[in-house]
């Protein structure tokens, strides 16, 4: 399971030219699901991302997890994060989770951010040409990777 995860001011997707999930300030989460992504994975991510001191606090330092700053996360799944680039200039998706599995597996990530951690959640269409608006703060990016333990 991979994510990039922004800290952003705003951001909203947009399919067809309708708004499909909108926040101000918080996280914007660009999620894959792997081949062999399982409950392991999930909870790492989760709390990670829950939990991710990257919001600054009243002296200026980045001390603050997204709750702790009032902010909201949009998730957008987005299995090109599973590329393999190892060989040539095309991408290969292979290790990209089925979109069924893959589905589910985002769904039960924004409902646990959401019911155990408390957090807001919007989230992008699964499937979907999105148009994704951002207003990165910082800008603040971090790579997040926890693969399944067969890899």
């Amino acid at each position: 399971m991979r994510a990039v995860v922004q800290r952003v001011l705003e951001a909203s997707v947009m399919v067809d030219g309708v708004s499909v999930g909108q926040i101000d300030k918080g996280c914007l989460v660009f999620l894959a699901i792997e081949k062999g992504d399982g409950d392991d994975q999930l909870d790492k991510m989760v709390r990670k991302v829950a939990r991710l001191r990257i919001f600054p606090d009243d002296a200026g330092r980045m001390n603050l997890s997204v709750k702790e700053a009032g902010g909201a996360l949009l998730v957008v799944s987005q299995f090109t994060l599973a590329a393999d680039m190892k060989k040539g200039y095309r991408p290969s998706f292979g290790k990209a989770e089925q979109p069924e599995l893959a589905e589910e597996m985002v769904k039960r990530f924004c409902t646990i951010i959401t019911d155990e951690e408390g957090i807001v959640v919007e989230q992008g269409q699964f499937g979907a040409d999105m148009k994704v608006h951002l207003v990165n703060d910082g800008p603040v990016t971090i790579w997040l990777d926890f693969p399944p333990i067969s890899a």
